[in-house]
């Protein structure tokens, strides 16, 4: 008993209500071997030894004893008492968070992030309250696993408006957000016979990530300032891509009308698919939003948005508009996958749309990300004159084409890190390299107020300044690194 005897650790669980006080002093014992207090080996009292020192009935020593042999935590040897087992382990100390959050950073300048406490608390708490009072009992149990029908409906309206698609309530499946619906309709086309996927490059990395969890592997194609290049999409067997046309990631380049004609009838010629990730497509600051590719065939486009860059990403709610082919395969698949998203979160969010709140929601981000992509962009012009902005004026982050001088990329990253600045160089998004030296970022800006992107971009001088020549000495041009 490590030098105290047993009934100091049970006392708290024998002073306990009469009625609680026998599974007390059973949760109290199994905690006590658990955490190692008592160790495996240890001889415990006689049963009317324990009860004698704690004050309670002998029936509840021996109740106690009983259950945690059953259990395995403890060992009973007739006639030579009872004592601890060795099957237990003690759990791993403390909780851990596992949300991606970079220690030691001042400012980051992470792509693709929302501001957070821009969610409308109090909005969506009178939608909550509203709801529970509202919603029927019988709407409790298992759901539709495409979803509550009124959200359905609800989302299916507000793309229709919103978005350009065609928006068919029973081809719209509620996902956990666009990753899920990545991973539904990867295993649905697995399940159809295909082997690879075709991803953008540059893309987003988790892409190839979620199909590769779907049994899929991925090809990288490139793209050009007007999208995927159409001969090496037809050359790469593919007969599925994933793309982002509305606001391409991290490019930021737009779809133009004939690259999606050429796509669309690609998909056509091979018999096969694409996934519309429309990534940042209500987020336009110049102009009204290009509609979505969607629209224009909705038997080849599935198309996949979510709540995660308008309201947050943690509420995990998005949704596909699936072609007819696959639309049996899909809702198996979610359903086998979770039996769908939890019910209420679902009703509120309906309740949100169609009370205009969703789009108060989206008008009240618009004002605020474009501001802060201007003050983004003033800072560059400031701190680092000669810096060009690529891509159309709207979501979440930008590309940052810093002149030569500031390279090689791996030297300046290392300067950024040191001045406490975290950011991300266009070259983890896809294979390709640039051959021309300069440093190219993707540069997040949502979530930073316009005071915060003013003082990442100006440490980022400071700390370029403070090593002296930006360029190390060097006199090559700044040679990429590596």
């Amino acid at each position: 008993m490590r030098g105290q005897p047993a009934w100091e650790l049970l006392l708290p669980a024998a002073g306990a209500p009469a009625r609680q006080r026998g599974r007390s002093l059973q949760e109290a014992l199994r905690e006590a071997v658990r955490t190692g207090l008592l160790a495996a080996g240890t001889r415990l009292p006689s049963s009317r030894a324990l009860a004698a020192d704690l004050g309670v009935s002998r029936g509840l020593v021996t109740e106690a004893y009983e259950q945690l042999v059953a259990e395995g935590y403890l060992r009973s040897d007739r006639g030579s008492g009872t004592w601890v087992g060795g099957a237990a382990r003690a759990a791993a100390p403390g909780v851990r968070d596992l949300a991606p959050r970079p220690p030691g950073v001042r400012v980051d300048f992470h792509p693709g992030t929302p501001d957070l406490s821009l969610f409308p608390r109090a909005a969506w708490g009178a939608a909550q309250r509203a709801v529970l009072a509202e919603l029927p009992h019988r709407r409790l149990g298992y759901p539709d696993p495409r979803g509550l029908p009124e959200l359905r409906a609800a989302l299916a309206a507000l793309l229709a408006r919103r978005r350009g698609v065609v928006a068919d309530p029973e081809r719209l499946v509620v996902c956990s957000g666009v990753a899920q619906a990545t991973t539904l309709l990867g295993l649905a086309l697995r399940a159809r016979g295909h082997t690879s996927v075709g991803i953008e490059d540059p893309g987003s990395p988790e892409h190839g990530r979620l199909f590769a969890a779907s049994g899929l592997e991925t090809v990288w194609l490139p793209l050009d300032g007007e999208g995927l290049v159409p001969g090496p999409l037809a050359a790469s067997g593919v007969r599925a891509v994933v793309v982002t046309p509305s606001h391409q990631f991290p490019s930021g380049i737009a779809y133009g009308a004939r690259r999606r004609a050429e796509l669309l009838d690609w998909a056509r010629a091979v018999d096969g698919f694409v996934l519309e990730d429309d990534y940042d497509g209500d987020f336009r600051y110049d102009r009204a939003p290009v509609g979505a590719l969607q629209g224009l065939d909705p038997e080849r486009v599935a198309y996949a948005g979510s709540v995660s860059k308008s309201l947050a990403p943690g509420l995990r709610l998005g949704w596909m508009l699936v072609p007819e082919a696959l639309l049996d395969e899909v809702v198996e698949r979610k359903r086998t996958m979770d039996l769908g998203n939890p019910v209420l979160d679902q009703a509120v969010l309906a309740r949100f749309v169609t009370g205009g709140g969703y789009d108060r929601q989206l008008r009240r981000c618009q004002r605020a990300y474009r501001e802060r992509r201007d003050a983004l962009v003033t800072a560059l012009d400031r701190h680092f004159p000669g810096t060009e902005v690529t891509g159309i004026a709207a979501g979440l982050h930008v590309i940052a084409r810093l002149p030569p001088r500031h390279g090689p990329t791996a030297r300046f990253l290392e300067r950024a890190r040191a001045a406490g600045v975290s950011v991300r160089p266009l070259e983890d998004h896809g294979t390709a390299r640039p051959s021309d030296g300069a440093v190219r970022l993707v540069i997040g800006y949502a979530h930073l107020a316009p005071a915060e992107i003013a003082r990442g971009v100006e440490l980022l001088a400071e700390a370029l300044r403070d090593s002296g020549r930006p360029d190390g000495g060097r006199q090559d041009g700044g040679r990429q690194d590596g």
